[in-house]
């Protein structure tokens, strides 16, 4: 799989620094700076220390699976487009070379919620679903009248690949990615929104997938 990022720090350079000091026990395979310059770091074959605690679907030494993009972008700041750019050009790389679905690009908040919240709520998911980079939910209008089950949700976020957390954690994580500008209780576009990722991109229970 491949994991999303963003660095918290204001400068790339001093990002760049961070991720090369074995001091830090911290590692990306790529860095984007803000003008679209991508930086490789740790070759994709071997492991790098950007996901830590957390779990997808069956997976959880994400480290180990994955494949880990740092965005140069201090997480108040709107993506710079040509980093964008960039982004989708590596994107479609990585995923051609190791074969890996759009529902396996994800971000770093999705497999740690409540932890991390990166690549934050100004990151363009639905951008990068309609260039087939990653994947987005769709939601029929009529289900504003359906009713709110926190079990489905939760079932559908468990089937997509959310690890377990609290309820208000995971809704707050999926909020994130998915709908952003959410607020309020869990609601039936939510539950709505979930059942859709489930059943369209059900995420491989034996971890087996990349």
């Amino acid at each position: 799989m491949i994991v999303l990022h963003y660095t918290a720090m204001t400068d790339c350079g001093a990002a760049q620094a961070r991720l090369c000091d074995p001091a830090s026990a911290v590692s990306a395979h790529y860095l984007i700076a803000e003008s679209g310059t991508v930086v490789a770091l740790v070759p994709e074959e071997l492991r790098a220390w950007h996901a830590g605690a957390g779990a997808w679907g069956a997976v959880s030494d994400v480290n180990s699976r994955s494949i880990g993009i740092e965005l140069a972008n201090d997480g108040a700041q709107p993506f710079a487009a040509p980093q964008m750019v960039a982004l989708e050009g590596l994107l479609a790389d990585v995923m051609r070379r190791w074969q890996i679905p759009p529902e396996r690009v994800i971000a770093h908040s999705d497999l740690a919620p409540g932890r991390k919240v990166d690549p934050g709520a100004r990151f363009d998911w639905r951008g990068l679903a309609l260039a087939g980079l990653a994947v987005w939910p769709e939601v029929d209008p009529e289900v504003w009248a359906s009713p709110v089950r926190v079990a489905a949700f939760l079932a559908a976020l468990r089937a997509f690949g959310y690890p377990d957390a609290p309820a208000d954690t995971l809704l707050a994580a999926f909020r994130l990615r998915f709908r952003p500008w959410g607020t309020g209780a869990l609601d039936a576009v939510d539950v709505a929104l979930a059942t859709d990722l489930a059943a369209r991109f059900a995420v491989d229970a034996t971890g087996s997938a990349a």
